[in-house]
């Protein structure tokens, strides 16, 4: 086992700022893969650096483990993911994440007037959703999420 190829879990937490037990929960989540030492201790390719920082990444913006996992399952086991293997990951999530900018970017222009929920009580909802047409289109706050 090549040491530069490996760090400790500890090196990981420290660079990742992941803590050692969420580490662990990864690991068992199968989103990293450790090696063990002859002494029984977990060694971690460098390369799970860029792993974790893509957890954390995909979680800030609010992908649950499932579609991380999902992502991750297509890079390889056997050797660090090279740019080719990570770019093949970006474009998958693109769509996704162009989805997400959009209900974000709906939702901070409509969450101070009406939201399309069909209460109708703010003066705006009265014009922007006159009769309640939204409840039309479905239950919920539709101008969001349409």
């Amino acid at each position: 086992m090549s040491e530069h190829r490996y760090i400790s879990i500890g090196q990981l937490s420290a660079r990742t700022g992941v803590a050692v037990s969420a580490i662990r929960f990864y690991e068992q989540k199968g989103l990293v893969r450790s090696v063990r030492t002859g002494g029984n201790q977990r060694r971690f390719l460098r390369s799970d650096i860029r792993r974790i920082s893509f957890i954390l990444i995909a979680q800030r913006l609010g992908l649950a483990l499932g579609e991380i996992e999902e992502q991750l399952s297509a890079l390889p086991d056997n050797r660090s993911p090279t740019q080719m293997d990570w770019q093949r990951i970006s474009r998958g999530m693109r769509e996704q994440i162009d989805r997400r900018i959009g209900l974000l970017t709906r939702a901070r222009g409509q969450l101070d007037q009406c939201i399309g929920c069909g209460c109708l009580s703010l003066d705006k909802c009265r014009l922007y959703n006159k009769d309640d047409r939204l409840g039309l289109k479905g239950p919920g706050p539709r101008a969001v999420l349409d």
